[in-house]
């Protein structure tokens, strides 16, 4: 078994990350998850949150707003709504997010709050993870 898988990282802005990894730390809808050579194929949606690569240039973490990853044995790819290397710089532009979110509260259908709420508590964290 293979000890590196390819690792993909994109935004629809620009490609952040594309290189080998040893593992790769998802914050999954549905919960944290690791993604490692060899993993058993499953694509999954992301909820705000640190994403964090172990790869040949060292650890690196970034904070994504949501998408999604698609894992397989030999490669994983992240799709992110937006994503940002992890750094105080790039915690305005998830302030700037957090604050769209609560502009468009007053305009979400009574079916959506719940998904809503949890997308604001969520990035609320994320900023707070940003420190």
């Amino acid at each position: 078994m293979p000890d590196k898988m390819q690792f993909d990282l994109v935004s629809p802005e620009r490609s952040l990350v594309s290189g080998l990894a040893t593992a790769v730390q998802i914050p999954g809808a549905e919960g944290d998850l690791t993604a490692m050579p060899g993993h058993a194929p499953l694509i999954t949606t992301l909820r705000p949150g640190i994403l964090k690569v172990s790869g040949d240039d060292g650890p690196a973490e970034f904070a994504v707003t949501g998408g999604f990853a698609e894992i397989n044995s030999d490669a994983t790819t992240v799709l992110a709504e937006r994503a940002y290397p992890r750094s105080a710089e790039n915690r305005a532009a998830i302030e700037e997010h957090l604050e769209e979110a609560r502009k468009l509260a007053t305009e979400v259908p009574d079916e959506h709050r719940d998904a809503h709420s949890k997308l604001m508590d969520d990035l609320a964290k994320l900023l707070d993870d940003m420190v």
